[in-house]
């Protein structure tokens, strides 16, 4: 699958098998997500994988819309550390996100981003689930594995909201 495919048929996937993420997909998705581009390349990035299944039942306690985690196999945890960036670790940890998402699907897996930062109802419980020291700042969840269900590309580009040279 080319880029541009990888692209346009990413989607959030909430249905899993429950077929184990193979090691090497793990490693290539880390490996992407850590080729993102940085502010001053500092790479502020630091990323828990989950897949233990006590862990994965504890995010569905501390993040309101992680019930998909039932089902998934793993979960990539996407973290900043502000002693590395405190300026742009979220802009950072973003790209990151974005890159393992399109990795993701490029091997055939499905995934869906579970916003943390900075919503405060959700920062504390995952903070304090996965032993975070105080400059770890959680960004998101991703849950990934083989998915149970299949999406369609979506149409999404809308030439009203593109400006040229100006507003």
């Amino acid at each position: 699958m080319d880029a541009l495919e990888v692209i346009f048929t990413r989607r959030s996937i909430r249905k899993y098998t429950p077929e184990p993420v193979a090691a090497e997909d793990v490693k290539a998705i880390l490996e992407a997500a850590m080729n993102a581009p940085s502010a001053n390349n500092r790479q502020p990035w630091r990323f828990i994988v989950v897949d233990d299944r006590a862990l994965l039942n504890a995010i569905m306690e501390v993040h309101p819309y992680s019930k998909m985690l039932a089902e998934a196999p793993l979960a990539v945890v996407v973290c900043g550390d502000t002693t590395v960036s405190d300026k742009y670790w979220q802009q950072d940890c973003a790209a990151a996100t974005e890159n393992l998402l399109l990795a993701a699907r490029a091997l055939g897996l499905g995934t869906v981003w579970l916003g943390v930062y900075p919503n405060e109802s959700r920062v504390p419980g995952v903070m304090e689930l996965f032993k975070l020291p105080a400059h770890i700042k959680p960004l998101c969840i991703i849950a990934v594995g083989h998915p149970a269900e299949q999406k369609g590309r979506v149409e999404r580009y809308d030439g009203d909201k593109v400006h040229t040279n100006g507003w």
